[in-house]
């Protein structure tokens, strides 16, 4: 069965939280019900794993390359993200993900929590990520996360906005009362 013939889309509800923390390299070290019921995995299938695994074909490298800087920075990311289940169904979040510090100050991982994206923001992004997807396969796999990235935040200028957390912030605030329910 192929996963893009009957790829189906799996809806949150307002009240659902998914909850992960990673460990610095990104492999699951905790993971919430819900994600584990969304992402159709049992638990044993994803501690140790890296986050990964749920990656969606469709989100650019660029994203994920911006979030990594962000993150190793140490600033919390904002992003609304697909995600692909076990069953090669998909799912949208918006994504909180935030540095987790040992007591030395040192960052020892990250925790994530996810909730219910926007009709909104998910046609927003995904027309966004569209664009990404072509300068990444335009500059190829080395140089185009990179290249997306770049656009991306040369984008977020170009709407006003000094920084992609503002954009991305300014982005679901505005939709707050579009959620799907």
């Amino acid at each position: 069965m192929s996963a893009h013939s009957s790829s189906q889309e799996v809806l949150l509800s307002a009240h659902d939280l998914i909850i992960t923390k990673t460990n610095t390299k990104g492999h699951i070290t905790y993971a919430n019900r819900m994600f584990m019921t969304v992402s159709q995995y049992p638990e044993e299938r994803l501690l140790g794993e890296a986050h990964n695994i749920v990656r969606h074909p469709d989100m650019p490298r660029g994203v994920f390359r911006l979030m990594w800087k962000t993150l190793t920075q140490g600033h919390e990311f904002f992003g609304v993200i697909k995600n692909y289940t076990a069953c090669h169904n998909y799912y949208w979040v918006f994504a909180n993900i935030t540095p987790d510090y040992a007591k030395n100050r040192q960052i020892q991982g990250y925790y994530s929590v996810r909730r219910q994206a926007s009709r909104a923001e998910i046609v927003t992004m995904s027309e966004i990520y569209q664009k990404m997807r072509t300068i990444e396969q335009q500059h190829g796999k080395q140089q185009g996360p990179d290249a997306a990235m770049s656009w991306l935040l040369n984008y977020v200028r170009q709407q006003g906005y000094t920084s992609y957390e503002g954009f991305i912030l300014s982005l679901h605030l505005a939709h707050q009362g579009t959620k799907q329910r």
